[in-house]
């Protein structure tokens, strides 16, 4: 899998279902495992309360369904950067590489204390493209 950052994560009995594969909802929290863990290595920050960033939209596309106990590698990256909000792309597949779902989120930039959104800063920038380097999602 060629992303930036890879999480992986074990499917839990807790996150099936009824028909015995992980619920819909659940990748909701495996997109936002993958997102925190990039952004605070990306920021350098121990606490996510340092994170200076918001949620603002989710769409994931369901490709094949994750089953218990199967090791899941969720990678991310930044594909797009504007003003004050930024894409973050995901790719979630098995250990043997069968293609789960993909996702976008975009996060807003923001600042908790005057509860408003800032524009993304320079060393946030620069940082993304120390990481990823020329990194595109295919």
């Amino acid at each position: 899998m060629d992303f930036p950052h890879i999480t992986t994560i074990e499917v839990a009995f807790r996150d099936l279902d009824v028909l015995g594969h992980v619920n819909n909802a659940v990748y909701l929290s495996y997109l936002e495992t993958a997102r925190i863990n990039y952004m605070m290595a990306l920021l350098h920050v121990r606490d996510i309360a340092e994170l200076p960033l918001i949620l603002a939209e989710v769409t994931i596309a369901y490709k094949s369904p994750a089953l218990f106990g199967e090791m899941l590698h969720v990678g991310t990256g930044v594909a797009r950067m504007g003003n004050k909000s930024f894409d973050v792309v995901h790719r979630i597949e098995t250990g043997n590489g069968r293609f789960i779902a993909s996702a976008k989120t975009i996060l807003v930039m923001y600042d908790y204390a005057t509860q408003t959104t800032v524009s993304i800063p320079d060393h946030f920038r620069n940082r993304v493209t120390e990481l990823q380097g020329m990194w595109q999602p295919a």
